[in-house]
């Protein structure tokens, strides 16, 4: 017995019924770009132009040494040959799992244009003086809660984190430098395959798929280095 029900002003029905016919494009051989680079670019692009809400935003799903996976909500922060790339800190759940195991995907969600990117690939600490740069770059809030925040440890209230973030405020006013925490940086994720999807009527959706010709991590920008295979959707 479910226990969801439709807002009173309409009319019954169950989650099952809920369904959204996907009719806002095609994706074919022809016209898909010659690199996943310039796809991803092509899509975003379109997701920002489409009014996609945080079109930036990606599921990061990790798995540790208990096997268990783990999924949530990071931002890309950018996206170069090399892979894709965020930042978070490395005491966090979702950093010791990929120190334990660095297997890592991304699913870009953009459910508004009835499209999605899957990323496959491997993650790596991106080089510090690159966290440095973006960390200069954030506005002065966001970095007194990078301070602030032990992320993903247990704490008694929101009481310590407010008030470790107000000590933090005192200790480097607005216009202050506010150094780098040596346990916060980025991670670049090096894509094995990534996949387009595209939304299609029947459920007969587009999925086509760059799979590196070497296996492993390769260059976004080299075409020479992806396959091209159309999945069953």
């Amino acid at each position: 017995m479910s226990l969801w029900s439709p807002p009173p002003d309409q009319p019954p029905s169950t989650l099952a019924d809920l369904r959204v016919s996907y009719d806002q494009g095609v994706l074919d051989e022809e016209s898909l770009a010659s690199t996943p680079l310039q796809q991803f670019g092509l899509w975003l692009s379109d997701a920002v132009t489409g009014g996609v809400v945080e079109p930036n935003a990606m599921v990061l799903a990790t798995v540790g040494d208990d096997e268990q996976p783990s999924g949530r909500t990071v931002l890309l922060k950018d996206v170069d040959p090399r892979g894709f790339v965020f930042f978070t800190n490395y005491g966090s759940t979702k950093s010791r799992q990929l120190e334990q195991r660095p297997g890592a995907s991304l699913v870009f969600p953009w459910f508004s244009i009835h499209r999605q990117v899957v990323v496959i690939g491997r993650a790596e600490r991106l080089p510090e003086e690159e966290s440095a740069a973006y960390f200069s770059s954030r506005p002065h809030g966001s970095r007194l809660g990078a301070w602030a925040s032990r992320q993903s440890e247990v704490i008694p209230d929101r009481e310590v984190l407010e008030s470790t973030y107000a000590a933090l405020a005192a200790e480097y006013p607005e216009g202050s430098e506010v150094p780098v925490p040596d346990f916060w940086g980025g991670w670049l994720v090096r894509p094995a395959s990534v996949e387009f999807w595209q939304g299609r009527v029947s459920r007969l959706h587009d999925r086509l798929r760059f799979r590196s010709r070497a296996g492993g991590p390769a260059d976004l920008a080299d075409a020479g280095a992806w396959l091209v295979e159309r999945l069953s959707p």
